[in-house]
C-alpha cells in the first residue's frame, strides 16, 4: 500500500490543511529529511482542497534551471490550481525565481497559493533566508515518532527500537536483509550522494562518509573534534569535521549535541555527543539481526539511550525545545531539555539502576532544573516515555 492510500495521516497534514484554505498569505515550504513522507503528506493536504493540485519534481539526475520553475508558475495560473514544487532546492536561483513570481503575482492581486518541499533543510533555509524574508511559512516534517508508526503500522516497541521511524521500510521489515539494503542504499546513500555531495561543496567527500560511520557507531557518546580525527585517520582539520555533522544533521542523519553550560557560548565551544536521528541507521550498518542485538546487553542499552535522544533531537529539531548533554569531572546527564526559563536533566537506564544517580544530583546542584526524569530501569517507562510528544516532559518544570 502506498503512503498516499495510506489511512494514517500525520498531525501536519490538518496544518497545512488550515493554512492553505486561508487567504492567499504566505509561501508554504515543507521541509525534512528524505523518505519520511513530506510528498504524500502535502498531497494529502491539497486533496482536502476544493482546488487541483500541479505536482512537479525538481529531483531528477540532471538538475533543473530556473525557466522550468517560471513554466510551472504560468501552467499553474492558468489551471487556477495550488502549485507544489517538490526538491525545488536542487534548482540553481530556485528562491530568487520564487521571490520574483511570488511579488509579480502580489501586485496583480493574483491568489495563486504555493508550496515548496526539500529534503535538505539547510539548503533551502539558506535560500528562504536569502530571498524570501517575509513570504514564507516553515512546516518541518520530522521522523516519524513511536506512536505514529505504531498507529500507523503496528510497530511494538522493540521492532521500533531495531527498524526505527521511515514508513517507506515499515513493509520490508519482515526481511531483515532487504530492509537493510533499503535503508543503506535508498535512504542513506541518497541522502549523501544526492542532497549533499552533489549540492554542497565537499572537499573531502569521503571523510563525510565516514564521519557518518562514525556517528551512527558512537551514537550516545562524547567525542572531542581531535579524537573524531584520530578515529577517521584523516589529514582534515576540526572545522572540517563541525561543518560536515552540520550538514549531516541538517540533512535528518546524525548530529551532535551540545554540553549544556548555561551560556551559548561556551556551550558552542564543547565537544559534541553525537546521535542518529534515527535508530535505523545505526542497526543497519550494524547488520545484526534484531535478536542479535536484543540478546546483546551493551548494544540494546546504546540502542535504547539513542531512541530517546533521536526522539528528543527531532523534537528539537522541529523548534518544539533545546536538546543538550552535560558533563563535568566524572559526572553526566545523558540529556537536558530547556524551552524558555522550563529545564529538565533526562537519565537514561536499560535496566535496574542504583539509588542514587550522582550526575543528576550534580546537575541539580548546579542548575536547578525544575524536573530530574530517569527513563527506563526504575523511572518513567520507555515505552510511555516514547508514546508522549518530547516537549510533554517539560510540563511542570
Amino acid at each position: 500500500m502506498s503512503m498516499l492510500s495510506h489511512p494514517y495521516q500525520r498531525p501536519h497534514v490538518a496544518e497545512l490543511v488550515r493554512r492553505l484554505a486561508e487567504p492567499r498569505r504566505f509561501i508554504q515550504v515543507v521541509t525534512g529529511p528524505r523518505q519520511v513522507g513530506k510528498t504524500t503528506l502535502v498531497l494529502q493536504a491539497v486533496a482536502g482542497l476544493d482546488v487541483p493540485p500541479r505536482f512537479a519534481s525538481a529531483d531528477e539526475p540532471t538538475l533543473r534551471g530556473a525557466a522550468w520553475i517560471q513554466q510551472q508558475w504560468d501552467a499553474a495560473r492558468l489551471e487556477g490550481a495550488v502549485l507544489v514544487l517538490d526538491e525545488v532546492q536542487k534548482v540553481t536561483g530556485w528562491s530568487e525565481t520564487v521571490k520574483r513570481l511570488w511579488d509579480e503575482d502580489t501586485r496583480a492581486g493574483r491568489g495563486l497559493r504555493v508550496v515548496l518541499l526539500g529534503s535538505a533543510p539547510l539548503l533551502v533555509q539558506r535560500g528562504l533566508t536569502e530571498s524570501l524574508a517575509g513570504r514564507f511559512e516553515l512546516l518541518h516534517v520530522g521522523h516519524w515518532s513511536y506512536a505514529e508508526m505504531r498507529a500507523a503500522f503496528g510497530f511494538d516497541l522493540e521492532r521500533y527500537l531495531y527498524f526505527g521511524g521511515y514508513p517507506g521500510a515499515a513493509a520490508l521489515t519482515g526481511e531483515s536483509d532487504r530492509w537493510r539494503r533499503y535503508v543503506l542504499d535508498s535512504l542513506i546513500e541518497t541522502t549523501i550522494s544526492r542532497d549533499l555531495l552533489l549540492l554542497t561543496r565537499i572537499d573531502k567527500p569521503a571523510l563525510l562518509r565516514r564521519l557518518f560511520e562514525l556517528a551512527c557507531r558512537y551514537s550516545g557518546q562524547v567525542l572531542s573534534y581531535n579524537k573524531m580525527l584520530g578515529q577517521l585517520q584523516d589529514a582534515g582539520n576540526t572545522t572540517t569535521l563541525a561543518h560536515y555533522l552540520d550538514l549531516l544533521s541538517g540533512a535528518g542523519l546524525v548530529t551532535g549535541l551540545q554540553k549544556y553550560a548555561g551560556d551559548a557560548a561556551r556551550s558552542r565551544a564543547s565537544s559534541p555527543k553525537l546521535q542518529v536521528l534515527n535508530t535505523a541507521l545505526m542497526t543497519a550498518l550494524w547488520g545484526q539481526s534484531l535478536e542479535e542485538v536484543r540478546s546483546d546487553g551493551e548494544r540494546w542499552g546504546r540502542l535504547v539511550e539513542s531512541a530517546v535522544g533521536a526522539h528528543l533531537a527531532n523534537a528539537a529539531a522541529a523548534g518544539d525545545l533545546e536538546l543538550y548533554y552535560w558533563r563535568e569531572r566524572n559526572h553526566e546527564v545523558d540529556f537536558v531539555i530547556r524551552a524558555g526559563k522550563r529545564l529538565a536533566a533526562i537519565e537514561v537506564k536499560s535496566s535496574r539502576s542504583p539509588d542514587r544517580l550522582p550526575g543528576t544530583e550534580a546537575f541539580g546542584r548546579a542548575f536547578s532544573p525544575r524536573r530530574t526524569l530517569l527513563v527506563g530501569g526504575d523511572g518513567i517507562d520507555l515505552e510511555r516515555f516514547l508514546d508522549q510528544p518530547a516537549e510533554r516532559w517539560l510540563e511542570g518544570a
